[in-house]
Order: structure tokens, then sequence, then C-alpha cells
């Protein structure tokens, strides 16, 4: 614990440190490994873990991801299921940005904006 700082909640500590919370950096490295993915500097190529919707039905997002549905319960917890719909929620050219550096900068300004607030 930082000195004084344990008379805090949660939420106050990690407003006062500038940090995200748990959830909200959990979901920053998944949306940072589907990029990666989608840029094809993952190993995991092979696997195909993401189908892309056609670009005729995106409404301009180019790299729109969909997924299928499942019976399983258990199927929501898989990475795949996770980052869709977050990915999907992105601004329109996020995931097309040429480097990671440069899409780092616009998922913390969403993950900072009042739609992500839930996740806290």
């Amino acid at each position: 614990m930082i000195k004084g700082l344990e008379h805090l909640s949660y939420k106050d500590r990690l407003r006062e440190l500038d940090l995200f919370s748990l959830k909200k950096r959990q979901l920053r490295e998944d949306l940072i490994n589907a990029y990666k993915y989608l840029k094809g500097r993952c190993q995991e190529d092979a696997a195909r873990l993401f189908s892309m919707a056609p670009s005729n039905r995106t409404r301009g997002k180019r790299q729109k991801l969909i997924h299928s549905k499942f019976h399983l319960n258990m199927r929501k917890n898989f990475f795949t299921m996770q980052v869709t719909v977050h990915w999907n929620s992105l601004p329109r050219d996020t995931g097309e940005l040429p480097s990671l550096e440069i899409f780092k900068n616009p998922l913390d300004t969403n993950l900072c904006n009042e739609l992500w607030d839930d996740l806290t």
C-alpha cells in the first residue's frame, strides 16, 4: 500500500495514481494481442482465431470481427469472444493503424472514455 492512500477506495486510488482497473488492463492487453494477430505478428496464424465480416457489410470499418453463436456457455470466456465486442466498438480507423505504438494511444484514449466505465 502506498502511504497516504490507505483510506481511499480502490477506484479513488486508481484515479489518484492515474491507473486503469485490473479488468481494463486485461482488456487492453487482449486488444493489443488481437491487433498483433490481425497484423500477422503472432505465431498463431494457422489457428485462424478470428472471422472477419465481409467489407460490404461493415459500414466502412474494414476490420470488423464476427463471432459465432455457441451452445456452450463456457465459450463466452474464450479470448476471441471477449475481444470481438470491444474491438468492434473501437473507432473506425483504430485497427488499421500502421504500428503497435501508434495503436496504443487511441486505445488508451478509448479506455478512458465513459463507454468503458462498466469495466471498473
